[in-house]
């Protein structure tokens, strides 16, 4: 093909693609001007729905054709440089998303939750307070566990928590791996999490329900086996994973709280706007609560189950992993107070 030929048959996507990288560099507002100003006149897609990706590799394609071809050098050196400007596009958009994501963690996510204090301090108080209950109730009235359990179930958490296993606690079947534990313990825990979350729809009873009823099974299983002396096994298994898996549940019965308020409390807010603003705020919440059941479900499948570890080490462990929980929500993303905004 002649130069000519190849020029008019894609000129159009090269300037395509240098309009969209050219857009990238204004902000919004002056994108929104530009993206009126051009689109319906040149057809050059200054908007996002512009599959810069693909036009990329195809113009990556076009300077190897170039190039091959033994075109000027010209329009290899213009073919390149606008190669060159893509790939830094490429590099800019993924380090901001790297940074995005590190910044929600370090400073974003820990502000959010010492902000809507009110709502954490009350799921945790549920939550925490009826698994407190519970455990101690049934140290002085231990047939209560058969209130909250079916006596199947009480056998099968005593076989799972027996002194005598040997090689994994936790778990029904040995033969399970701990890649299918890991699977299994983290559709378990979103599924917990999405349930107390989605319940603030039903004006925060579901949050309610669901924040005392697993607070209440939980407390019965630990209250049971620590009653008839599976001590070490039980918490021993749970002491590691405990921190990340309770937190969560806490937080997504506080993400659950925020859209109930929105619908209880919407202020001088339609009911439909103050569930929009608040959203954002429980999004945010559970992406943290999200994290946190993916790391208990790593430590529970590959950490948590195993015997050979000293009983010692993993109450070490776990009382560390609290108390790091604790600093990273409490500390985290302050501010100095010199460095405060003036």
């Amino acid at each position: 093909m002649k130069q000519a030929q190849f020029i008019q048959q894609h000129e159009v996507l090269w300037l395509q693609i240098e309009d969209w990288l050219n857009c990238q560099q204004l902000s919004k507002r002056e994108r929104k001007k530009l993206q009126a100003r051009t689109d319906a006149a040149h057809n050059s897609p200054t908007g996002m729905e512009f599959d810069f990706p693909s036009a990329y590799r195809r113009l990556c394609h076009h300077l190897a054709l170039a190039q091959s071809r033994r075109y000027s050098p010209l329009l290899i050196e213009q073919l390149n440089q606008l190669v060159l400007r893509g790939h830094h596009q490429f590099y800019a958009t993924r380090m901001h998303f790297w940074h995005n994501i590190a910044e929600f963690f370090l400073r974003g996510l820990p502000q959010r939750v010492r902000q809507e204090w009110r709502a954490v301090g009350l799921s945790c108080l549920l939550f925490f307070g009826s698994f407190i209950a519970m455990l101690l109730a049934i140290q002085w009235e231990p047939e209560l566990i058969y209130s909250v359990l079916p006596g199947e179930q009480v056998a099968l958490m005593e076989a799972m928590y027996d002194p005598e296993l040997h090689s994994r606690l936790g778990r029904e079947r040995e033969a399970d791996s701990d890649i299918l534990m890991f699977g299994h313990y983290i559709r378990n825990n979103t599924g917990i999490g999405f349930q107390t979350f989605a319940g603030g729809l039903l004006f925060g009873l579901g949050s309610l329900f669901f924040l005392l009823f697993n607070g209440v099974v939980i407390g019965a299983i630990a209250g049971h086996l620590t009653h008839i002396g599976y001590t070490a096994t039980f918490w021993g298994f749970v002491s590691g994973h405990s921190a990340f898996e309770l937190t969560a549940i806490a937080l997504s019965g506080a993400a659950g709280f925020k859209l109930a308020q929105a619908l209880i409390m919407p202020g001088r807010k339609t009911r439909r706007l103050a569930l929009l603003d608040n959203s954002k705020i429980a999004i945010h919440i559970m992406y943290g609560a999200a994290t946190l059941f993916l790391l208990a479900a790593l430590v529970e499948a590959f950490w948590s189950s195993l015997t050979v570890i000293p009983v010692l080490v993993k109450y070490a462990v776990g009382l560390s992993l609290w108390g790091l929980l604790g600093a990273y929500f409490y500390f985290a993303g302050r501010v100095p107070p010199g460095q405060q905004p003036g």
